[in-house]
């Protein structure tokens, strides 16, 4: 089931972003995500936009999971909010989140992803910050609804 919904949603993508093709190579959103906590050398937290058309969208399906990078681990919520993809990541220690991922996914599909367009289209008009991830395939803009405090905690 889910790598036909992950061919349908590439497929509506590819229309929607790129109706007459594209050759260029874009950067995996999961390296986007590294690269970010690593440029901000690993914070407590943060919560960010990243564009579909700047991404190759390579955590499809995954709603709230571990990911760790060199070591630290962070407890990562991630949704398709079109035209973004929208993350917040927190410190944590690895644990099973395969449950809450499945729930969270489960409520998306349930919803028809609508309060998830609608929290896309609103963030269009709120974000009001920006910053450069780069990344082995280039810089990729992150967008934030406001400016974060890197050495919050909370």
């Amino acid at each position: 089931m889910a790598v036909v919904m992950k061919k349908i949603h590439g497929g509506l993508l590819k229309i929607i972003l790129h109706p007459f093709g594209s050759n260029i190579t874009k950067p995996k959103a999961s390296d986007v995500l590294t690269q970010h906590l690593l440029q901000r050398n690993f914070p407590h937290w943060t919560s960010y936009f990243v564009k579909y058309s700047s991404v190759e969208n390579d955590q499809f399906g995954l709603s709230h999971f571990n990911w760790n990078v060199k070591g630290t681990n962070y407890h990562v919520l991630r949704t398709g909010c079109f035209p973004y993809i929208k993350y917040h990541c927190s410190k944590a220690p690895t644990y099973n989140l395969e449950p809450q991922n499945k729930f969270f996914t489960a409520l998306k599909v349930i919803n028809l992803g609508i309060p998830c367009l609608a929290y896309g289209i609103g963030a269009w008009f709120f974000v009001s910050v920006t910053e450069i991830i780069h990344t082995s395939s280039g810089p990729v803009n992150i967008y934030f609804l406001y400016q974060e405090d890197i050495r919050a905690k909370h």
